[in-house]
């Protein structure tokens, strides 16, 4: 299945755990939308965390979170 760059971008959005922290090793989805804000006031952290961080913030302020755990059903990540 051919899947266009954005909908890749969602998917692996999806997949993204946090990988430090409170809330090391759970999906972006699951942190709390008040931990996201406090990060988005402090500053997101550099590079493609910080940026999947403050798309996740947008994704949960405008009540999308049912996308996200859709894809991740719908497309699950295999480990190696």
């Amino acid at each position: 299945m051919d899947i266009s760059p954005e909908r890749e971008k969602l998917i692996e959005l999806a997949h993204y755990r946090m990988p430090f922290g409170k809330f090391k090793d759970r999906y972006l989805v699951e942190l709390p939308e008040a931990y996201l804000v406090w990060f988005k006031q402090k500053g997101f952290p550099d590079g493609k965390l910080g940026s999947l961080m403050a798309s996740m913030l947008e994704i949960k302020v405008n009540g999308l979170e049912p996308l996200i755990r859709r894809l991740q059903k719908d497309f699950p990540r295999h480990s190696p």
